[in-house]
């Protein structure tokens, strides 16, 4: 029967309102369970519930939508959310029991914000909820902030630049969110051990097997071989050979399993660190590369990462900045490419005193009328709730910052390329 609820308001006015989809009551119950007590928290048990809760008051801030539900799946609900005005700026956080990444490049595709995979983990559900609920605040800031600025522009330059500070946390955090989600400190302890003791593991098996070996040469040394043919069928059936060769392999292959995810964690912290914010110097490359693992997620489905990397010194920078106009350019260029495509990252010097980095795409490219106003504040080409305008705008104040430039040139149907050219060490005053 379908119904609607909410649990009880014990905790005053809510700033948030979470709406929870779900056929089965016990996992509503759930996830109501492990969400926070600050939010409010509504429940719908059909796809068609869950739509008239969410054109309702109070309107949802996020949806946590199961995917497979009998009347309407959640396909169809995340479908008919995104073509609804009033809906489609809601993120939408998929809750399934599926794996398989055709049905997460299906809802990407389609507008989802997120996946959380069951069985339910309350602090992956509470870490990405969170991410979600503040980059739809930083979203909704800058639509206030646009609104407000509009008036201003001709005589707020002031003002603008004023803004342009405040917000770009805001879009840096934006950014990060369903890159980083769900990555928590303490990764870095499970990860550790189990490292540790997959190599363990590694030696004891190599033991056994070197102990396996040993009793068989003995076999071959007896006389009469019949109590040893029991094993020796045996061995014949397991492919004892085979066993001893995968069975290695495997270990290997989860050993370097557990080096990516320790990368993963290790690029991230570089990608953001709080001690760039300070003026150093730094590889370009690595920066390009954490930044690289960081848009894994968006790049893997449909495009091909092309780098062509030259020799480049270290530049005196804001190391997180540079990375963040490195993560602008690479996922719009993502974003440009439709179906399959390239990107192609290629880096240099210019003369004795400037280095740049390039990034280009085999995308739809960007009209001679848009080109001109790219790098203006909140202006985009993308459909409406799908962007800021103003990542490359941000871009563009960052690399000035540093006494650089943005060239961009781009051709309808072919593609695009954004190029970065950077002092080697800017000007004094440039970094006071």
């Amino acid at each position: 029967m379908d119904h609607a609820d909410s649990r009880p308001d014990d905790t005053g006015r809510h700033r948030h309102t979470v709406l929870v989809v779900d056929d089965e009551p016990i996992n509503r119950m759930v996830l109501e369970g492990v969400l926070p007590r600050h939010l409010k928290v509504i429940s719908a048990a059909s796809g068609i519930k869950a739509l008239e809760l969410a054109v309702g008051e109070p309107r949802p801030d996020l949806i946590l939508l199961d995917i497979m539900m009998p009347d309407m799946d959640g396909f169809e609900v995340l479908k008919r959310l995104r073509e609804e005005p009033a809906t489609r700026d809601i993120p939408v956080i998929l809750v399934t029991a599926l794996i398989d990444e055709d049905s997460e490049q299906r809802g990407f595709g389609m507008g989802a914000a997120d996946y959380i995979h069951k069985p339910i983990h309350a602090a992956i559900v509470n870490a990405r909820v969170q991410v979600q609920l503040e980059a739809k605040a930083a979203r909704d800031m800058l639509d206030r902030n646009n609104q407000r600025l509009r008036h201003k522009v001709e005589s707020g330059a002031q003002a603008l630049e004023k803004a342009q500070l405040q917000l770009m946390q805001a879009e840096k955090m934006a950014s990060l969110g369903q890159l980083a989600a769900g990555i928590a400190h303490e990764i870095n302890n499970p990860v550790g051990f189990v490292g540790s003791n997959l190599g363990s593991l590694e030696t004891y098996v190599r033991d056994l097997l070197a102990l396996v070996d040993a009793y068989e040469r003995g076999a071959q040394q007896v006389a009469d071989p019949a109590p040893f043919a029991e094993a020796a069928a045996l061995r014949g059936k397991l492919d004892y050979a085979f066993l001893c060769e995968d069975i290695l392999s495997l270990l290997r292959e989860s050993a370097e399993g557990v080096d990516r995810v320790r990368k993963i964690v290790s690029d991230l912290k570089d990608y953001s660190h709080t001690s760039a914010a300070e003026w150093h110097w730094a590889d370009l490359h690595l920066g390009l590369e954490s930044t690289l693992n960081m848009a894994r997620n968006q790049l893997k489905y449909h495009c091909t990462v092309v780098k062509e990397f030259g020799e480049l010194p270290p530049v005196y920078c804001l190391g997180s900045q540079l990375n963040q106009v490195f993560m602008n350019l690479i996922v719009n260029a993502a974003q440009a490419i439709q179906d399959q495509g390239e990107i192609r990252l290629r880096t240099g010097r210019q003369g004795d005193d400037r280095v740049w980095i390039s990034v280009t795409d085999t995308g739809k490219g960007i009209p001679a009328e848009d080109l001109q106003r790219i790098f203006e504040p909140f202006y985009t080409t993308k459909p409406v709730g799908q962007g800021t305008g103003l990542g490359l705008s941000l871009s563009w104040g960052i690399v000035e910052r540093h006494h650089g430039r943005i060239d961009v040139s781009s051709e309808v149907g072919k593609g695009t390329t954004f190029t970065v050219i950077l002092p080697i060490e800017p000007p004094p005053e440039a970094v006071e």
